[in-house]
């Protein structure tokens, strides 16, 4: 049984530092390329960033570029992200996926953890 689970989700002021892991458990998270999203209702759900399986590659939104970093520890089957200088606009539930391939599209994620929440306030 695949599982991801996120935590480290929280409620935080402008300006301040989060970060989020996500545990993997059922797959071979070694060869699996991680990826970040966020949805903040109605919105819909929204690429983040994402770490090629070797981690040697990270791709991010235009809008978390230079704020946020993900990083992965293949030896604890965890991936990370490390997010600064948050905004409100970054308000909302946070995802892992894991998939095949390094892509900046949900539908190409196989397996989804819960959801973390993150509320920034201004």
């Amino acid at each position: 049984q695949v599982q991801l689970v996120e935590s480290g989700g929280g409620l935080v002021q402008a300006g301040d530092s989060l970060e989020l892991s996500c545990v993997v458990s059922g797959v071979l998270f070694a060869r699996a390329a991680m990826g970040w999203f966020r949805q903040a209702p109605p919105k819909e759900r929204e690429f983040v960033g994402a770490i090629s399986w070797s981690g040697d590659s990270t791709y991010y939104s235009s809008s978390v570029k230079g704020r946020f970093t993900i990083a992965r520890d293949n030896a604890k089957n965890a991936v990370y992200l490390e997010m600064n200088n948050l905004k409100p606009e970054d308000t909302a539930t946070y995802y892992c996926a894991a998939g095949g391939i390094v892509r900046a599209t949900a539908e190409d994620y196989d397996y989804w953890g819960q959801g973390t929440q993150v509320t920034v306030s201004s």
